[in-house]
C-alpha cells in the first residue's frame, strides 16, 4: 500500500510516497481488531450458479435478460448438479451464490447444492417460499414500495407477498436496490420491514451495458442515496444490516476497481491472488466462462 506524506522544505513541499508493509498497517490497535473480526472467514471460497433460465416476473434492467446466458440449455438434472456440487467442493469452493434467473422455481436443485456444500446465499423474489430444509440465507430482492414495483417488475402487492412468505424466517434478509426514482420509499419499506420483525439490506442498481432508462443513477441521486442509508441505520438500528464503510463503497462515483485498485473478483485473472484463483460463474448449462462473467 501507498502512502503520500509531504516533507517541508525552504522553497516548496516534496511528496514523498512510503510503501506500507502490512505488518505495519495493522499495527495500527484499530486496524488490528478490524482485522481480527474478518480474518475468521477467510475460509470463505465463493462461486455463483444460475440455477434455471426461467422467473416467474420480469424486471427492468434486468441483467439475466439483458445477457446471452439467457440462453444457456437448462440442465436440471439433479445428479449432474450433485457432481458439480462435488467438483467444486473438491477445489476448494466453501460458499455458493444460487441465483438467475429465479432459483426457487428449482428447490430440488438448490436442496442439491445445500446437502453437498452447506454453507451458502439464494438471491430471489421472494414470491415463492424456498423450503426450510435449504437453510441458506435467502436475499429477497427489493426495489421499491408496491406501487414502484408494479411498474417496473410487473407484480401487484409485491412486499406484501414477500412478508406472508418469510416474516419470521431466520434466513431471510430483504435487500433493498436503491435506483434513482426510490430513494425516498425507502424509508417507508424500511418501517414496513422494522414492523414486520423483517431485516433489510442494501444495494445500488449499476445499469446493464447499454441500458440507459430512468433507474441510471446521477451524482446527485448517489448522493441522495447516501444520505437515505445513513439515515434508516440510524434509526433502525435492529432492522438495518450495513455499515458506514457500505455505505461510502456503494455510493462512490467510482466503482471498486478505481477506488480501492481491487479488481472485481469475477474479472480477475486465475493466476491472480484472492478470488481470481477460484471464483466461477457457471451457466445452467454448467458451463462457465471467465471472459463473459
Amino acid at each position: 500500500m501507498d502512502a503520500v506524506s509531504r516533507k517541508p522544505s525552504k522553497k516548496r513541499e516534496v511528496e514523498v510516497k512510503k510503501h506500507w508493509k502490512f505488518s505495519e498497517i495493522i499495527a495500527d490497535p484499530r486496524i488490528r481488531n478490524r482485522w481480527e473480526k474478518v480474518r475468521r472467514y477467510f475460509f470463505l471460497r465463493e462461486s455463483t450458479y444460475d440455477m434455471t433460465n426461467r422467473c416467474n416476473i420480469r424486471c427492468e434492467g434486468c441483467y439475466y435478460y439483458e445477457g446471452d446466458k439467457q440462453f444457456a440449455k437448462e440442465n436440471r438434472d439433479p445428479e449432474a448438479w450433485r457432481r458439480l456440487m462435488e467438483e467444486e467442493k473438491a477445489r476448494g469452493i466453501t460458499f455458493v451464490v444460487l441465483a438467475g434467473a429465479e432459483p426457487s422455481l428449482v428447490p430440488e436443485l438448490c436442496e442439491v447444492c445445500f446437502e453437498k456444500i452447506p454453507l451458502g446465499a439464494i438471491a430471489t423474489n421472494g414470491l415463492k417460499f424456498i423450503p426450510e430444509s435449504i437453510n441458506y440465507k435467502i436475499h429477497i430482492s427489493v426495489w421499491g414500495n408496491d406501487e414502484t414495483s408494479l411498474k417496473i417488475r410487473k407484480a401487484k402487492n409485491m412486499l406484501r407477498r414477500q412478508i406472508e412468505n418469510y416474516k419470521g424466517d431466520s434466513r431471510a434478509v430483504f435487500v433493498y436496490t436503491f435506483v434513482r426514482d426510490n430513494i425516498e420509499q425507502a424509508n417507508e419499506v424500511t418501517k414496513i420491514l422494522a414492523d414486520n420483525q423483517c431485516k433489510i439490506t442494501f444495494n445500488v442498481f449499476s445499469a446493464p451495458v447499454g441500458y440507459d432508462g430512468h433507474l441510471r443513477h446521477t451524482a446527485h441521486s448517489l448522493e441522495l442515496t447516501r444520505k437515505t442509508m445513513i439515515e434508516l441505520m440510524s434509526r433502525y438500528p435492529e432492522t438495518v444490516l450495513f455499515s458506514h464503510y457500505n455505505v461510502v463503497a456503494h455510493t462512490h462515483k467510482y466503482g471498486l476497481h478505481d477506488l480501492y485498485e481491487c479488481s472485481y473478483p469475477r474479472m480477475n485473472a486465475s493466476r491472480d491472488i484472492g478470488l481470481g484463483r477460484s471464483f466461477r460463474q457457471y451457466r445452467t448449462d454448467l458451463t462457465w466462462d471467465r471472459d463473459v462473467a
